[in-house]
């Protein structure tokens, strides 16, 4: 007995109805808009003035450590009068070290939120900091 070809062959699925790829279409996008409002409320929180979220730390040239819990954003924060010799931004935010006590001068040095310097041999150490926000 002969089976024709078209039995043998699996019947192909139906396709999704209209409504149905809208609303898969509609749950992606507000997938895609709650994690975008999640990421911008987190950066957002820590520049609207109050505080950069992590810890803030560094080491003097005598070794000791001076570490930061959620620091203020504005303005201009003095490191000990020794100066900073490495620094660890573990914060939200990325922040600016100056040579100088009043966050003025050339060339600060930019450090990106999570991430860590220390200067060069036989330089000045940092005085003062400031957070880009």
């Amino acid at each position: 007995m002969s089976v024709p070809v078209s039995q043998l062959a699996p019947s192909p699925s139906p396709s999704p109805s209209a409504s149905a790829r809208h609303a898969s279409a509609r749950r992606r996008l507000a997938v895609a808009a709650g994690a975008a409002l999640l990421v911008l409320g987190t950066g957002a929180c820590s520049a609207l003035g109050r505080s950069a979220v992590g810890t803030f730390s560094y080491s003097t040239a005598a070794e000791r450590i001076v570490k930061i819990s959620s620091p203020s954003v504005k303005g201009c924060h003095r490191t000990a009068p020794a100066g900073a010799t490495a620094v660890l931004n573990n914060t939200l935010v990325d922040v600016r070290m100056y040579r100088t006590p009043d966050c003025s001068g050339k060339d600060p040095k930019y450090i990106p939120s999570r991430l860590s310097d220390n200067i060069a041999p036989n330089t000045l150490p940092w005085r003062s900091y400031t957070f880009v926000h």
